[in-house]
């Protein structure tokens, strides 16, 4: 069968080498995100509670909000490693067919769109708590590394389509193994 040959790592090595490294990189920062401390609250000067991503999705499920827990090992745990095993896909060295390309370019546009919907969920947590009168928050290291594995993915995904715009235009017909 003669189709298509279209792979990002045989016309950009270097720059998909670069970001296979960044994205490995980024996925250590995304698991150290997940279960490391994103926020303490202090209420009362007495009680603390400091928390991650899972614990607090954990904590959420056992308190029978089965609905919330969905929503935010969905959007902050499961889209994001989703994300990157697409990107991973598109970095890979293998030869792929120009409708491959196309169907994980399409995914990665459907996840775009809901990529900050995990920081914004963050983000109104934290506005909410700091509203209360009766708590502090403090940061932690884990809001810190996830965000920053959000960010590295956005900027990955934007380099990948940068690079899937730049191929050739002479394509050369190859015979996929």
């Amino acid at each position: 069968m003669r189709i298509v040959n279209i792979n990002i790592a045989y016309h950009f090595r270097t720059q998909t080498r670069r970001l296979q490294i960044l994205l490995a990189i980024t996925f250590g920062i995304f698991i150290v995100g997940l279960i490391t401390p994103i926020i303490t609250m202090t209420k009362f000067v007495l009680l603390e509670n400091t928390f991650s991503v899972l614990s607090g999705a954990l904590g959420l499920l056992k308190e029978g909000q089965f609905f919330l827990f969905v929503v935010i090992t969905g959007f902050s745990v499961v889209l994001p490693l989703l994300k990157m095993a697409v990107l991973y896909q598109l970095l890979s060295a293998k030869r792929q067919a120009s409708a491959h390309l196309d169907r994980y370019l399409h995914w990665m546009h459907l996840f775009g769109k809901w990529s900050m919907l995990d920081v914004f969920v963050v983000a109104v947590l934290v506005v909410a708590v700091k509203l209360g009168a009766i708590a502090s928050v403090e940061m932690r290291v884990g809001l810190y590394a996830f965000t920053a594995a959000v960010v590295l993915t956005m900027y990955i995904t934007a380099r990948v389509v940068s690079l899937t715009d730049n191929l050739p235009a002479e394509r050369q017909e190859t015979t996929l193994r």
